[in-house]
């Protein structure tokens, strides 16, 4: 089987596994790295969500042989290292807004909202209303008005571009 070699939360790992199979099911089934979620498959429902080389994507969609070697991939496990910290302050602001219920879309949410403001960021403003409407992650339990309220005081605990993490 083909090797392929990629940077998992700051720590270099290879995989020796078929080059179609997709990058969430290496991570959650090879790595035993759980937190990003299998929902649809499809990169619709981005219950899966991760970072890679600092951008959200769905690795649901990804096939291992499309990553390189220095490819960084984040995921939820490994956001609060991006800030030095043993929760990242998105993760805080979940925490304070009581976000979750099942929790199963959380991972892939907190993911989203980081990238979101480090889009927003680096485009010079801060994160804004439109922002929030252009993130489709989908929560069954329905938990939007707190998930839009934790972003925005997430957004805030890391004001000044610090701890926007991965």
């Amino acid at each position: 089987m083909p090797e392929h070699t990629f940077i998992l939360n700051g720590t270099p790992v290879t995989v020796d596994i078929e080059d179609d199979v997709r990058l969430l099911w290496v991570l959650r089934d090879v790595l035993g790295v759980t937190g990003p979620k299998y929902g649809c498959g499809l990169g619709v429902c981005q219950a899966c969500t991760s970072h890679i080389n600092g951008k959200a994507f769905n690795p649901c969609s990804v096939p291992v042989k499309d990553l390189a070697p220095t490819d960084e991939v984040t995921t939820i496990e490994g956001l609060p290292a991006t800030v030095g910290k043993d929760l990242h302050p998105m993760q805080e602001a979940w925490l304070e807004y009581d976000v979750a219920q099942c929790g199963y879309c959380q991972p892939g949410q907190i993911m989203t909202a980081v990238a979101k403001v480090r889009q927003a960021r680096e485009e010079g403003r801060d994160i804004s209303e439109a922002d929030l409407d252009e993130i489709r992650n989908v929560c069954r339990c329905g938990t939007y008005h707190r998930i839009r309220e934790a972003i925005m005081a997430g957004a805030k605990r890391s004001a000044g571009g610090a701890g926007t993490g991965s």
